[in-house]
């Protein structure tokens, strides 16, 4: 992205949550305040203070530096001292119990900023509903930062506010979006938290800590969101002239670095993952290749895992398939060595850390099975290459009917039960909508229109484009006041 022409006398400080899903966007987001003349002070914890310090030693600035607090130890049962991230806990059982625990940061963070050059403005996850007050106590205006765009958050507070969850008997019933009638969407597409369950303690639990969120989103100056007006116009609108604070659309953030990051890593490097080196051999073969992957935080269960494996082989489709390790193992457990060998040459199975940006950006890479997780569906937006939506927790049920119904860059799997969400996807239903994607009709007119929104995502964080102008008036507005 372009820098602007006008350099600022002004400090930011972000406070990035310790899971690498919502870091890695604010660390693209500092080099865009780098870029626009301010200085930059990013919040970590220890452990998590090598990853912070390799990203701000890759910007060659002297302007950002990171300041590390304690994490609070022994606060969780069931999380060991050490762990401070959500990508290394043992279960997702333990998520609200470890986001909550670190409101015992508060002193150290307070502490810091006691020791820091005057603070312009600060820019914390919305996880971090605590900070609102600190932000408060010393003076300077809090930006809360949400990791994903404005669709859920517009059809989210619609529901809440007409309480549209509360009437359907069945999960799956479909409802109409009061203010948005042409979109209809179901209890499933909702965490449990979403709605208050007073006789589930961890559900109870939950409700709590989201509610305590939005009150300190309504308390702060405005929301920082990894989205492009282009792409969610009507909903932007509407965020902004019926609900509030300001959404500041200024994404998406991938992009700023993304040139760099693929030229680092071209096709002449002597030292290329083997990963690479497949997706090369297969695009001098002129062969489509289907990636998947699941996040850092999906569970699937050893016969799900099975089913996709029958459905990918099934399909004599050339697919990637990256299975992350856990807790000391691996996903793939359920996979056998025998179905390995039978799909070698067209099928390769990664159990190891891969750059998913430079998989999509490959030039044999057109399809994208995906949990539909913000990131990633930005990163496929980005490359031009379709979804294959397959959400499976959080937000992303209502990013997938994003993807798939509201922009149509992409199709979903089929389960077993017809949900949108945690239903079994047997392997008859994935073969048939992996060849329809990437060999199917619907696949040619999702990868038409992905192209689209590709190239308006180019546009929009370019010198004069729709982020860029609002990332600078957020700047200007920030830093005279």
């Amino acid at each position: 992205m372009a820098t602007s022409n006008s350099q600022h006398e002004g400090h930011v400080v972000l406070f990035p949550f310790m899971s690498k899903g919502h870091t890695i966007p604010l660390l693209h987001l500092s080099r865009l305040f780098l870029a626009r003349g301010l200085r930059v002070t990013i919040i970590t914890t220890p452990a998590n203070r090598p990853f912070i310090d390799q990203s701000l030693a890759d910007t060659s600035s002297a302007a950002a530096t990171a300041v590390d607090i304690p994490f609070p130890q022994n606060t969780v049962p069931g999380i060991p001292v050490g762990i401070e991230s959500t990508d290394k806990l043992s279960s997702l059982d333990l998520f609200f119990p470890f986001t909550i625990s670190t409101e015992h940061m508060q002193p150290d963070f307070e502490r810091a900023l006691q020791t820091l050059p005057r603070v312009s403005f600060l820019v914390s996850d919305s996880f971090f509903w605590w900070t609102v007050d600190s932000a408060a106590k010393f003076g300077f205006p809090r930006f809360v930062f949400y990791g994903f765009a404005n669709f859920p958050m517009a059809v989210g507070k619609v529901v809440a506010e007409n309480r549209l969850l509360e009437w359907p008997e069945s999960d799956t019933e479909l409802i109409t979006v009061t203010q948005f009638p042409w979109i209809k969407i179901t209890k499933k597409d909702f965490h449990e938290s979403f709605r208050d369950s007073s006789t589930d303690a961890a559900q109870h639990e939950a409700f709590e800590f989201n509610m305590r969120s939005l009150v300190a989103t309504v308390r702060s100056f405005g929301i920082i969101v990894n989205s492009f007006y282009e792409l969610e116009p009507v909903f932007t609108d509407y965020w902004n002239t019926e609900c509030g604070p300001r959404a500041w659309c200024v994404g998406p953030l991938l992009q700023l670095s993304q040139d760099d990051d693929i030229n680092s890593t071209n096709d002449e490097d002597d030292d290329k993952p083997m990963w690479i080196e497949w997706l090369d051999q297969k695009l001098e073969e002129g062969s489509w290749v289907l990636y998947i992957a699941f996040g850092s935080q999906a569970e699937l269960s050893a016969e799900q895992l099975q089913e996709v494996a029958k459905g990918l082989e099934n399909s004599n489709v050339n697919f990637l398939w990256v299975v992350k390790k856990k807790s000391g193992t691996t996903a793939s457990d359920g996979l056998t060595k025998e179905f390995e060998e039978r799909v070698k040459g067209r099928g390769m199975v990664v159990k190891e850390w891969v750059d998913q940006r430079r998989i999509l950006m490959h030039g044999s890479v057109q399809g994208f099975l995906s949990h539909c997780g913000w990131n990633s569906v930005l990163e496929s937006i980005c490359a031009g290459v379709p979804i294959l939506a397959w959400p499976m927790m959080a937000e992303q049920p209502l990013n997938a009917r994003f993807v798939v119904e509201e922009i149509k860059v992409g199709l979903r799997v089929e389960t077993c039960d017809g949900s949108v969400v945690k239903g079994f996807v047997k392997s008859e239903g994935l073969e048939k909508m992996v060849k329809e994607l990437m060999e199917g009709d619907k696949g040619k007119e999702v990868r038409k229109k992905v192209k689209e929104f590709a190239d308006l995502a180019s546009k929009a964080v370019k010198e004069g484009g729709s982020s860029w102008r609002t990332l600078q008036s957020l700047i200007d507005e920030t830093i005279s006041n």
